[in-house]
């Protein structure tokens, strides 16, 4: 760990040293470009400022990665892209993805958008192809016109928009992982035709995966006595075939209006084959106490499919002095199937039990919003509109025994669920002087959700957050490429449908650390005030040295609760959602990144990146001292390079992400560890000529085992299951070509 923190500050330290050397020699004073002084706004043109550009001008902090960082390293899922970009983890073991999360916070905290839209229910973002994807925007605080449900920030994936591209582009991608072999099929083909224009993206993929998980449960006594001591190994064999289509069509009207419309098409289909042997170690547990197991080999077939459609557009009218309406709208589709039969035998291979579950779940929506800007004087705009989205969902699950007995009370009923959020905002952006940049806005935001089942009855949940949101950019006179940021904004996170209102999912090993999970139609929302610092130092055409620090003081937290319910199959461990108080999370966040030829003469091509963050955060009503919020690190860093050589038409380039164990006391009853986390990802590039190149890479060479520990201790009884997922080592070959 301290030789990585001192590979990136030295790195940092240098860059800083020889831009110190590089400004403190004469030379003439760049005028102020005129794009530097006006206000940025999303305009339709045929191109846009660059990445850096546009990070600069920006007055609500915005990071901007385009095809450059998602073309890097050859990945085939848009989460091994995100796992390197400042301040993201990814919550699941490597090469399995898992929740995103920015400054540490997942679960809701870090708000996830498709070009500015919430995705449909169930929508995995770390399945999504990075060809699908133009460029990725982080914004570390929230900004009026998209939901301030981003107490942690805000990632927002554009998808494949079309700016100046001219050729068609065929990608071949063949990943091997334990010799499974992975193709991935690319194709984008742009065009035009009077004031029509298109970009059509399609990819198909199949992907065949192993992961095997050893656990080790022990369950013992306040007098010491071990009541369980039992191994399970689980190993499952899964197969997904999918399809992506991302076509978009702009057209220019005579009169300057522009329509966009880019439908979003995504389907999977999945088939896994799962074995689970359980073994008892007797040696510890009397017997006496010695119970028999569930089951001591369960083998489990499963078939799923999901599809999503999503159609994004928006119109965009220009009305008299510069002033414009954009009106938005969209739809949405999805639904998932989900079929599982599960066999339990006994030591002497007597069938012990069956279980049939099978789950469908039906997802629509509709949405439309606009947003009306005019300018109110030289470099000042202001803007208001407003959002309205409805949603529906259908959900059933059938969960019985070989005997056909339900599994819980709900089982074959049909839940439905229908959701509205309205939201009205205003801000105003403006240069104020060559030095001063501000943006003030307001949004209120209200959902309400609303459901029915056969025994829960009507359940309703209605909440309203009303966010003031400042940002206010410093230019530091005489040090053109040295600037300042602040903010300070209300945020929120809403409890998610399956939190509020869900049929419970069930554990089939159930126990305090694998209960049931349920929802809680009383939860509130979680409020966020928040304060965000930083300098930025710009260097050449795309480099950065940057350090900033934020707070997030968090008021009604929700956490999950464990207990051991009465239900009607008997006595179940069952995990409940409910809101619990106060809570604070605070960081720093160092960025450094810059193309050497452009600090020192003569040098290597090489590109360098590095970040580095570390994280404080404590839960009031949970005692300390590892009272943080939900599987939270203390750090994270990354850092890598790229080095193009000049005899040979070659690019290597390689990146290191690090992540330490964490150990969070997540409930009065609950620990939680995890494991240190480094994924090493390493590439190749060959560039035959302007049309071909060829990519081979490898990601998570050092291939560690993930571990994990979950000890809950309720009702004089301690449960700990230790847990150790194998992690493996993916190579990659991506052929691409231009035509």
């Amino acid at each position: 760990m301290s030789k990585l923190l001192s590979l990136a500050w030295l790195a940092m330290l240098g860059a800083a040293d020889v831009c110190a050397q590089t400004d403190s020699a004469p030379q003439e004073q760049p005028a102020v470009k005129a794009a530097d002084k006006q206000i940025q706004q999303v305009t339709i043109s045929g191109g846009r400022a660059s990445d850096m550009d546009e990070r600069r001008n920006s007055v609500a902090g915005k990071q901007v990665f385009g095809r450059e960082e998602l073309d890097r390293n050859g990945d085939t899922n848009l989460g091994d892209v995100l796992k390197r970009l400042p301040g993201v983890t990814l919550g699941g073991r490597p090469g399995r993805g898992g929740d995103v999360r920015m400054r540490g916070m997942g679960s809701g905290y870090t708000q996830i958008l498709v070009n500015g839209e919430r995705p449909p229910a169930g929508f995995s973002m770390e399945s999504l192809a990075p060809d699908q994807v133009e460029r990725i925007e982080i914004m570390r605080g929230p900004v009026a016109e998209h939901s301030t449900r981003a107490i942690a920030g805000t990632i927002n994936i554009i998808l494949r928009d079309g700016y100046q591209q001219r050729d068609k582009q065929l990608k071949l991608t063949d990943s091997i992982e334990q010799g499974r072999h992975s193709p991935n099929v690319s194709l984008t083909v742009p065009g035009k035709t009077g004031g029509l224009t298109w970009l059509l993206t399609g990819s198909v993929f199949e992907n065949r995966q192993h992961d095997q998980t050893e656990t080790h449960n022990l369950d013992t006594r306040d007098d010491g006595v071990a009541v369980k001591d039992e191994n399970v190994i689980d190993a499952t064999r899964r197969a997904t075939r999918g399809l992506f289509l991302t076509p978009r069509l702009s057209y220019k009207f005579d009169g300057g209006d522009t329509l966009n419309f880019q439908p979003f098409l995504m389907v999977n289909r999945s088939d896994s084959d799962a074995r689970s042997d359980l073994t008892q170690n007797a040696g510890l547990v009397p017997p006496n106490l010695l119970l028999p197991p569930e089951y001591n080999l369960a083998l489990t077939g499963a078939h799923s499919e999901s599809t999503f459609l999503r159609g994004f557009g928006n119109w965009v009218h220009k009305l008299e002095g510069a002033a414009k309406l954009d009106v938005k709208f969209g739809f949405g589709a999805g639904h998932s199937d989900n079929d599982s039969l599960r066999y339990q035998y006994d030591n002497a291979d007597n069938l012990l039990d069956r279980y049939t579950d099978t789950a469908t779940v039906r997802d629509r929506s509709a949405n439309t919003g606009g947003k009306y800007s005019t300018p109110i004087g030289r470099q000042h705009s202001l803007a208001a509109g407003w959002d309205i989205e409805l949603g529906h969902r259908e959900e059933t699950k059938v969960s019985v025994d070989k005997n056909g007995v339900p599994q819980f009370a709900d089982s074959g009923d049909n839940l439905t669920a229908e959701t509205k959020r309205v939201a009205l905002f205003a801000q105003d952006e403006w240069d104020i002087s060559a030095q001063w940049s501000g943006y003030a806005g307001v949004r209120w935001e209200g959902i309400r959700t609303t459901s029915s089942g056969a025994s829960t009855g009507d359940v309703s949940n209605t909440s309203s957050v009303f966010s003031p949101l400042l940002h206010v950019v410093y230019r530091i006179p005489g040090h053109d490429k040295d600037q300042l940021r602040a903010s300070l904004t209300k945020s929120y996170k809403a409890a998610n449908i399956q939190d509020l209102i869900a049929l419970p999912s069930l554990s089939r090993l159930n126990s305090a650390t694998r209960p049931d999970r349920t929802g809680n139609p009383n939860l509130k929302p979680e409020l966020a005030t928040g304060l965000d610092l930083a300098y930025e130092h710009y260097l050449g055409r795309a480099g950065i040295l940057s350090v900033s620090g934020f707070i997030r003081n968090i008021e009604d937290l929700i956490r999950r609760d464990i207990a051991l319910e009465s239900t009607s199959t008997g006595p179940r461990w069952v995990s409940t959602p409910r809101n619990i108080g106060h809570a604070q999370s605070k960081g720093i966040e160092l960025e450094a990144k810059f193309q050497l030829q452009e600090l020192v003469a003569d040098a290597p091509a090489i590109d360098f990146r590095s970040n580095y963050s570390h994280f404080w955060s404590s839960v009031d009503d949970i005692p300390g001292p590892n009272n943080r919020l939900d599987a939270q690190p203390r750090q994270t860093a990354n850092i890598g390079a790229d080095y193009r050589m000049k005899a040979l038409p070659l690019t290597l380039g390689g990146s290191l992400n690090w992540t330490p164990e964490t150990l969070i006391q997540s409930s009065l009853s609950q620990l939680v560890y995890t494991s240190r986390k480094r994924s090493f990802d390493a590439y190749g590039l060959w560039r035959f000529n302007a049309n071909n190149q060829l990519r081979i890479s490898a990601n998570n060479l050092v291939a560690e085992d993930a571990i994990g520990a979950n000890t809950v201790r309720t009702n004089g009884l301690t449960q700990l299951a230790n847990t150790i997922n194998q992690t493996y080592v993916v190579w990659s070959v991506k052929y691409e070509m231009k035509f």
